[in-house]
């Protein structure tokens, strides 16, 4: 049974690692604390690229056409920088990230976000705890997922991922009392999410930057 529960262990912690290293809003009721830095994302048309032979074939649901000329720098700069994959693991981010700002686990935030990022969920965090609310969120689905800008300067790689998502969305009180929102009505949400990675770094991690409404 111990080594049962060893190698359970074992594999939860490397899914981890591998959600983590592939990395690269809004509730409707309550928004995400922004980073001190608001980044805009560019116009939502979307077209094909057209991209080296080395790079990875992309489309118009991977990346939007504003885009592009950031990504062949960062594929320069990153050959094994791969869109789709990313776009993969960005989604997947943005869904662990919002459910731990929901349940305020700051341990997990801790390695997913920035310290701008990660001080601004914190003190929201506090700030409802101290109102005595519980957010009873659920992320319905991620309509779209898209790369919106993308850039590579002094070494520090930076990509921008709009989310089209449906989030049910409820606050209760400090006794249980509905006080905002339905979680049988979902609500339209539109963020972008900007992460960042130091190209040099022997650490292949992204981590988000900053959060905004798109």
């Amino acid at each position: 049974m111990v080594v049962f529960v060893v190698l359970l262990a074992m594999i939860a912690a490397f899914l981890a690692m591998r959600l983590y290293a592939v990395l690269g809003k809004r509730t409707g009721h309550e928004p995400l604390p922004r980073a001190a830095e608001e980044r805009i994302g560019v116009p939502p048309a979307a077209r094909p690229i057209e991209v080296t032979p080395e790079a990875k074939v992309l489309g118009p649901r991977h990346v939007e056409t504003g885009a592009e000329a950031g990504l062949r720098a960062l594929i320069a700069a990153d050959p094994t920088f791969d869109v789709a994959q990313f776009i993969e693991g960005a989604k997947s981010a943005y869904r662990m990230i919002l459910e731990a700002y929901w349940k305020g686990d700051e341990a997990t935030l801790e390695w997913l976000a920035e310290r701008d990022v990660r001080d601004a969920f914190a003190q929201a965090i506090a700030e409802r705890n101290a109102a005595g609310h519980v957010l009873e969120n659920r992320l319905v689905s991620i309509e779209r997922a898209v790369v919106t800008e993308a850039s590579v300067e002094g070494g520090v790689a930076r990509v921008a991922v709009r989310f089209d998502a449906d989030i049910a969305a409820i606050t209760r009180d400090a006794d249980g009392t509905m006080i905002a929102g339905s979680l049988s009505d979902a609500v339209e949400t539109h963020d972008v999410w900007t992460f960042l990675r130091v190209l040099k770094s022997s650490d292949p991690n992204w981590k988000l930057a900053d959060t905004d409404e798109a």
